[in-house]
Parts: C-alpha cells; sequence; structure tokens
C-alpha cells in the first residue's frame, strides 16, 4: 500500500498549468496492472511499482507529501525517471546491505525457533560454530546475538515488516 511503502511512486492526473506532450511517452514501458498500479522492470530485474490516481494514459505528476516519507517518495520517483529515460538508476537505499542480511538472519532464526531448533542449533546454522559446553554456551557472545535475532524476529513479525518498506531517516 502507498501509505505503508514510500517505494511505490503515486501518479496523479497533471494539473492544466504544466504543458505535457500527450500520446506515447516514457509512461508506455510501464506494465499496466489492476486497479491502477504498474510496474516498471528495470534492467538489473528490480521493479519499481507504481499507482495510478487517474487514467494511466493521461499526462501525469509524481505526488510527493511534503512530510518525511517525502523523501522516500522523491528517491523512488528519481529512480523511475532514470528509468523511463534510459538513464542510470540509482541504487534503492532503504535498506544498507547489512540491514538486508540481518533481516535474512532474523527470518532464519525466526524459522528454526518455530521448528523447534534450539538456539544453540540456530547459531551453528547462522555462524558455523561448532559444538560447545554449557558454560561457554552461557557466557557466548553469539547466544546473545541469535536472542537478539530472535527477539527483533518477533517485533518485525508483529507489525514491524512496515519499517523495511520506509526510506531510512536521520534522527
Amino acid at each position: 500500500m502507498p501509505q505503508d511503502d514510500t517505494s511505490i511512486v503515486v501518479l496523479a492526473e497533471a494539473p492544466s498549468e504544466l504543458a505535457f506532450e500527450s500520446g506515447d511517452g516514457p509512461m508506455s514501458a510501464a506494465i499496466t496492472g489492476s486497479d491502477g498500479e504498474a510496474m516498471v522492470r528495470l534492467a538489473n530485474g528490480e521493479r519499481i511499482q507504481i499507482q495510478f490516481l487517474a487514467s494511466a494514459s493521461s499526462p501525469a505528476v509524481a505526488v510527493i507529501p511534503l512530510d518525511l516519507n517525502g523523501f522516500g517518495r522523491l528517491e523512488a520517483a528519481h529512480r523511475l525517471l532514470a528509468a523511463l529515460h534510459g538513464r542510470a538508476v540509482p541504487p534503492d537505499t532503504r535498506l544498507t546491505r547489512q540491514q538486508r542480511m540481518r533481516a535474512r538472519r532474523m527470518l532464519q532464526a525466526f524459522d528454526g525457533a518455530r521448528d523447534g531448533a534450539t538456539q544453540q542449533d540456530i547459531a551453528r546454522a547462522l555462524f558455523r560454530i561448532g559444538p560447545v559446553s554449557r558454560d561457554e554456551w552461557q557466557a557466548s557472545s553469539t547466544r546473545h546475538a541469535v536472542m537478539g535475532l530472535l527477539r527483533d524476529a518477533r517485533a518485525m513479525i508483529a507489525g514491524g515488516y512496515r519499517n523495511l518498506l520506509r526510506h531510512r531517516r536521520r534522527s
């Protein structure tokens, strides 16, 4: 949904004050879906999702709210413009590589725990550690890492996943 995912570019009909050439423009590259939704496929396999508030055939403008989520929407509109006009598409910066890797590990840890694996089993699978004694395990930093992954995975599954869809903000 556009209110949760700032990477969705919301397009509306252009006001008459903005002079646009009508007809087949760069939007013809979009793959129209249902209910005013479309996808633009990038050369690297990524996709940019579009939500039309008007007819997809009329000249369109991007809707960028002037709240803090506007920065993420502005970045998404920039990526769409670059894709539509054959320019280099900047990377999606909502998540760093480390954040994507951590999210993946969180879900792997949660899946393991849900399937009955112990925290030590999860640590062996995720961090490639060998068997350790009970005392070593109690003092292990890996044990605390697994506990953190499981805690954060539960929070993400309880609704925190929406934060993955929003652009990062500096505090």
